[in-house]
């Protein structure tokens, strides 16, 4: 069975209802939307009952704890593999087909994403075929920006995925875990992914399905908290799964970061990124030790 989730906060009632209809539109065994703690049941309130399981955390749980609870009971449906989407996302017909079958022909692939284009642009942007981690632990958007020319239309590994459209293996999940919860937001999907990564597992961008990013207010809303997590969590990274230079490297990043506003997000960041490095190195000796 394959199972789509679309996580939601706060987002405006039509852009919800675009994201479901297209979702719905174009396949899959099982729809679920989870409310992360906003009010999506009046944006669904036009579609008939039974297409789309709506399931409410009740409070914001973040990306992380808010995705972890539509894949576990995608899970407990009895779903093989999980399609993850955010709530500004619309799908091409046949992009969810075109993803199941990659994972289908190669059974070492532990996830598989489309290529993300920006909706609305002329001509057609990139908004990410990937993620690259630079050597300062920064995730970035592999062509982030750049023109839909043909030169991303070929099948790429990668070292990792992005969360805001990607279909995950089951069978990857059950062995190294859901996201964790503990970076609520931002880089959660880089970590599934290393941890996929060092049980055997490999990831790739197949192109030819696409995902139309329509672009949500929430991280605007939050510009601080972003902020906040984005660079704590960047740092945890790097105590996690970075050769010693790098993090280096990126506690400077940190430090340069300070004059720039907003200046108390970066500080409490750099703080809590150092404060938490013991947990983290205390994960890097235990995967040494099982590894």
């Amino acid at each position: 069975m394959i199972a789509v989730v679309i996580l939601t906060y706060n987002a405006p009632a039509e852009m919800l209802r675009s994201a479901v209809s297209s979702v719905l539109a174009s396949g899959g065994d099982h729809l679920i939307v989870v409310d992360n703690g906003s009010s999506a049941a009046e944006s669904l309130a036009l579609f008939p009952g039974g297409r789309v399981h709506l399931l409410s955390t009740g409070r914001n749980l973040g990306f992380a704890g808010g995705m972890n609870v539509g894949i576990e009971a995608a899970i407990s449906a009895g779903a093989d593999h999980v399609a993850l989407l955010n709530d500004d996302m619309v799908v091409d017909p046949g992009w969810l087909e075109t993803l199941v079958g990659e994972l289908g022909r190669d059974p070492s692939l532990g996830a598989v994403q489309p290529k993300l284009l920006f909706a609305g642009r002329e001509p057609a942007t990139v908004n990410s075929v990937g993620v690259t981690i630079g050597r300062d632990g920064a995730g970035t958007d592999i062509g982030y920006g750049e023109l839909d020319d043909g030169r991303f239309d070929t099948p790429i590994d990668l070292r990792c995925c992005t969360g805001g459209a990607v279909l995950l293996r089951v069978a990857m999940l059950r062995q190294v875990g859901l996201f964790d919860q503990r970076l609520f937001m931002y880089y959660e999907d880089v970590d599934l992914c290393l941890r996929g990564a060092s049980a055997g597992w490999k990831f790739r961008c197949l192109p030819s399905a696409r995902v139309w990013h329509i672009g949500s207010a929430t991280a605007d809303t939050m510009a601080s908290t972003a902020v906040f997590h984005r660079e704590r969590n960047r740092l945890w990274m790097l105590f996690r799964w970075a050769p010693w230079t790098d993090v280096a490297r990126g506690l400077w990043l940190s430090v340069r970061r300070l004059r720039h506003p907003p200046r108390a997000a970066h500080a409490r960041a750099l703080a809590a990124g150092i404060g938490g490095a013991p947990r983290q190195l205390w994960r890097r000796v235990r995967r040494s030790d099982r590894g």
